[in-house]
């Protein structure tokens, strides 16, 4: 089969585009094509769980927005997150900002008390904020209870906080779970750390294991959508090692598989460890993720609509 070139045409949709992508079907544009359909039949299928998995600084590079309109939409039932993209959205949800890094040198960034991630900045005032806020949460859930699971904690401070952009606060009200198996490697950590030294309180992280093996069971079929890599990539493959593996998933991510890396590896290997299932449907795309994703997704919302 000849490759098709692609054309591009004055105000034409990015479902147009991605279509033509797909008509072109190689390299990294076939990729993502590939990705968007299956997106695409992922959210379509009735008896598919959808999980979704957050790698690296997704929500202070602009991805907040989308992963709450995902919930909202009901197209993911389940949340793998880092600590840090939980962090960085309550951040936002009590006030704080993130904002553009203007070329300034990082010593002088450490004088001002200001935070770099790539060409992002986040200032110590946005965490004092965060600080603040999330103790005095900390403060009514342990009043309640002494032991909770990671994902009880992350439910109980979603329904304390009133931000419709948050994508912490809309899981909780939309019955979608987060899971945050690293939740202690980032400054929410740090603060539960800081908070158990003088209160009664623990956190137990395989508390979430009797509700992630749940969900994996009762689903008819799992599929997952890999923003990113590392320990959110595995945690969301692992889970699903119980059951067989996933039937279908997507990843993107800007790591490579030369060195051996999970975050890097394809999709296909997750076969060999039955973390996806032998015929599954998967796409993986080295890409950034801020722009490769939400081009995905705008075009398989169009595609959805006109279903």
């Amino acid at each position: 089969m000849k490759v098709n070139q692609i054309n591009v045409n004055q105000d034409m949709k990015v479902s147009d585009l991605l279509n033509q992508f797909d008509e072109s079907g190689v390299l990294g544009a076939g990729k993502v094509a590939r990705a968007c359909n299956i997106l695409v039949d992922m959210i379509l299928d009735g008896d598919m769980s959808v999980f979704l998995s957050l790698g690296g600084p997704l929500i202070p590079g602009g991805m907040r927005n989308i992963v709450t309109k995902m919930i909202k939409e009901g197209h993911i039932d389940l949340i793998v997150a880092s600590g840090a993209n939980i962090t960085h959205d309550l951040v936002e949800a009590f006030g704080g900002s993130h904002y553009r890094h203007e070329g300034k040198d990082d010593e002088e960034l450490n004088e001002e008390g200001i935070g770099r991630i790539a060409d992002i900045n986040v200032g110590s005032d946005d965490f004092t904020i965060f600080e603040e806020d999330i103790t005095k949460i900390f403060e009514k859930i342990a009043s309640k209870k002494k032991v909770v699971s990671i994902q009880e904690l992350l439910y109980e401070i979603g329904l304390q906080v009133e931000d419709e952009n948050s994508f912490v606060a809309t899981a909780a009200r939309n019955d979608v779970p987060i899971f945050a198996p690293g939740l202690i490697d980032s400054m929410m950590g740090l603060q539960l750390w800081i908070f158990s030294q003088d209160h009664d309180f623990t956190i137990s992280a395989a508390g979430d294991m009797p509700l992630l093996s749940d969900i994996v069971f009762d689903s008819k079929k799992v599929g997952a959508i890999l923003l990113g890599g590392g320990l959110t990539k595995h945690y969301t493959l692992a889970s699903n090692v119980i059951k067989g593996g996933l039937d279908a998933a997507i990843q993107i991510t800007m790591d490579r598989p030369e060195a051996g890396s999970l975050g890097g590896a394809p999709l296909e290997e997750a076969k060999s460890w039955a973390k996806a299932r032998c015929g599954s449907s998967l796409a993986s795309v080295v890409g950034d993720v801020t722009v490769i994703f939400p081009l995905i997704y705008a075009a398989a919302l169009d595609k959805i609509s006109n279903d």
